[in-house]
């Protein structure tokens, strides 16, 4: 009997760990990436709480921790580097409710691929161009002009999803703006203390460098918007004009972080945005990750809600074949992880909208609350089941 077919849409976190997972169940699984090659470097990315035991499931806990960027903490400092407040790495874990480990993210797509390219097929420089599904499966067309069929595509493929403004509609209609822009490259600059991230604010306004060893320094930038700006998500250049059109006249040394965004090749640069949709389903297609239920880059829970979400689907798909009744079990699953970690911005902390604002932030690390904020965090945990993969039962 032939092995059921899946196309994943995406090479980067939540496309390969869902692979990882579905070819241990006896699926016969294709990777489609549209970029050339992997990226190997972007910003970084937090493993922390249920996604630390999806990773531990797979066997990747060790080579993580290898690969780890440790962080002391943050420090906030006025326009002449004076530090006006510093939080431990041991108080941001009181604040996000557990330990977490921070990897670049183009480390852990690195380890998620090297895990998997001896069982997935990959494709990259590719993408999904048409799809056609039926009661059976799927035809899908890519741009190369290939054409195959399969038995359940997966829209692993990010906050602005092909697959799912091919299957479910426009991306208007589930990509809500939350006001905020943010943007994220490396650089090494002698900027603030080794080990910490250093932010300086101004109202609505953001700038932040990360101290490390050479090549693994980053810069990012955050500011608030009204509006949403006009621009495509792929244009670099319209991007770094608008990020110098947001941070002019900005002191400290924002004018330097801008001339180091100038050199860099590995810019990212984005709206925050939420995915909210009612279902994560459509027939024989499925969204994963980013395209599903982004909580933005100010949640911190991209990594964890990619693990997360792979794990849960494909330990569905593992035990109950490719149905709805299966896909209906994943987003039972999966739901109430994502209601939490998107009712979490943390927006107040890293861009306050006032002086008012910032001085209230600079108290507020330092205060007791921490604390209590770390008790509420940890009563709304969510468990992780251990599912069952075997080859047998697809």
């Amino acid at each position: 009997m032939p092995k059921p077919k899946i196309l994943i849409s995406g090479a980067s976190i939540a496309g390969p760990a869902v692979a990882f997972w579905l070819v241990r169940s006896g699926f016969d699984v294709t990777i489609v990436e549209q970029s050339a090659a992997l990226r190997h470097a972007g910003n970084g990315v937090d493993i922390r709480a249920e996604a630390l035991t999806v990773i531990s499931r797979m066997g990747l806990s060790v080579a993580v921790r290898e690969r780890a960027v440790y962080t002391q903490g943050l420090r906030f400092v006025d326009v002449r580097g004076r530090e006006r407040a510093r939080v431990s790495t041991a108080g941001l874990e009181k604040i996000v409710g557990s330990e977490d480990v921070e990897v670049t993210r183009g480390d852990l797509s690195a380890l998620l691929y090297d895990a998997t390219v001896g069982d997935v097929e990959y494709i990259f420089g590719d993408a999904i161009a048409e799809l056609e599904q039926d009661d059976e499966g799927v035809d899908v067309t890519l741009r190369s002009g290939t054409q195959r069929r399969f038995d359940l595509v997966v829209g692993a493929d990010g906050l602005h999803s092909a697959v799912r403004r091919i299957a479910f509609g426009p991306e208007e209609t589930f990509v809500q703006f939350r006001q905020h822009y943010f943007a994220a490259f490396p650089a090494d600059l002698a900027i603030g203390e080794h080990g910490w991230t250093t932010f300086y604010n101004e109202p609505g306004r953001s700038a932040a460098v990360f101290g490390a060893d050479p090549g693994k320094g980053q810069v990012n930038f955050m500011f608030h918007s009204d509006q949403s700006l006009s621009y495509h998500h792929r244009d670099s250049d319209a991007q770094r004009r608008l990020l110098r059109d947001a941070f002019v006249g900005m002191e400290w040394h924002v004018p330097s972080m801008l001339d180091a965004m100038d050199k860099t090749d590995d810019l990212y640069f984005d709206a925050l945005a939420q995915t909210k949709m009612p279902s994560w389903s459509r027939g024989r297609v499925v969204l994963v990750g980013d395209a599903a239920y982004c909580a933005s880059p100010a949640s911190g829970a991209g990594a964890l809600l990619a693990l997360t979400g792979s794990y849960r689907l494909a330990g569905a798909l593992a035990e109950g074949g490719i149905s709805q009744a299966a896909l209906a079990r994943y987003e039972d699953a999966q739901r109430d992880l994502v209601k939490l970690k998107q009712s979490q911005l943390f927006t107040g902390i890293t861009v306050p909208r006032t002086r008012a604002g910032i001085l209230a932030r600079n108290l507020f690390l330092s205060s007791p609350l921490i604390g209590v904020l770390s008790r509420w965090k940890a009563d709304h945990a969510t468990s992780l089941r251990e599912y069952t993969f075997s080859p047998g039962k697809v």
